[in-house]
């Protein structure tokens, strides 16, 4: 398999992360009383029993397969940003970007393997990789990155509006949004940028229409 080969599948990696948005409305609908985008977190969605739950009632019947769609998309935001770094020459703030992004995946992972109600540190743990290590790796990705500057632009964008809404959500400042409102800006960025990276680098034609370091001497993939 040649090198532009691995980025492009890390990005189908990437795409395949809408799955993330899909299991959440799925799992939504079979909540009674209705789930609330403003009130309820994303995690609540995986949350294992019918109790209340730091001040709301949660019940998720579906929560096993609100678990496993935490799971599949921490692997694949490990093997995306893995392979995609297979394709890089060495350039160490785009490699750490991916690798941050990567980090993020561990986190997503966790998630999904300790809900919030069964071991709340570990949970808390794995929601913080990618709120925090995650949305900086955008960052370094945005800024570290060649082609278009409106993908360069978007990713920092991205990466930016995300923390700085994480000091909001950390600090109970919700301004309006609700807790789960205010999560979704912290966590939604990163997942969509993911899709949106990845179409970008399937639709390429050839190895030769674009190069993702700004490097003049950056090496041709095999």
């Amino acid at each position: 398999m040649s090198n532009y080969r691995y980025v492009r599948l890390g990005a189908i990696f990437y795409v395949s992360t809408l799955q993330y948005f899909l299991i959440q409305f799925l799992v939504s609908l079979r909540w009674s009383p209705p789930y609330s985008l403003s009130r309820n977190t994303i995690s609540d969605l995986g949350n294992t029993s019918c109790a209340r739950f730091s001040g709301r009632y949660v019940c998720s019947p579906l929560h096993s397969l609100m678990n496993l769609s935490f799971v599949l998309l921490g692997l694949t935001m490990i093997g995306g940003s893995l392979l995609v770094c297979r394709y890089l020459p060495t350039v160490r703030l785009l490699t750490v970007g991916f690798v941050s992004i990567a980090l993020g995946g561990v986190g997503a992972m966790m998630v999904g393997l300790f809900p919030e109600n069964t071991i709340p540190a570990l949970h808390g743990i794995g929601a913080s990789l990618p709120f925090l290590v995650g949305n900086i790796g955008l960052l370094l990705v945005g800024l570290s990155l060649a082609g278009p500057a409106a993908l360069r632009v978007y990713s920092v964008a991205s990466g930016l509006i995300a923390l700085i809404f994480l000091v909001f959500y950390a600090t109970s400042h919700f301004l309006g949004f609700g807790e789960g409102g205010i999560e979704r800006v912290v966590a939604y960025p990163q997942t969509v940028w993911l899709i949106v990276f990845g179409i970008y680098v399937t639709v390429w034609k050839s190895n030769s229409d674009v190069s993702l370091v700004k490097s003049s001497t950056t090496t041709s993939p095999n």
